[in-house]
């Protein structure tokens, strides 16, 4: 996590802006006598929202939880698809 002062944010902004997305960077807008201001990429917000709700919701995470174990203990299943009429025309 970055910390950088307001007037060096506003300054820089391509800058700190490119790191949240490219770096996957969280940065922490440090400003005098107001409370910080916490930046993040929507795709790391967007994890972070599903993070909680599935966290959350105990039956889900309890599922997916099984799941994930079923996968690491190779109880898995593979099926062939049939292909669908629009596939086969290129549609």
């Amino acid at each position: 996590m970055l910390a950088v002062n307001y007037t060096t944010l506003r300054d820089n902004m391509k800058t700190y802006m490119d790191k949240i997305t490219d770096d996957y960077e969280t940065i922490t807008v440090t400003r005098k006598g107001n409370k910080n201001v916490i930046m993040l990429s929507e795709e790391s917000y967007n994890n972070m929202i599903e993070n909680i709700f599935v966290k959350g919701n105990k039956s889900y995470y309890d599922w997916l939880m099984e799941s994930k174990a079923q996968l690491e203990n190779g109880m898995i299943s593979t099926y062939d698809l049939p292909e669908v009429e629009a596939d086969k025309k290129g549609i």
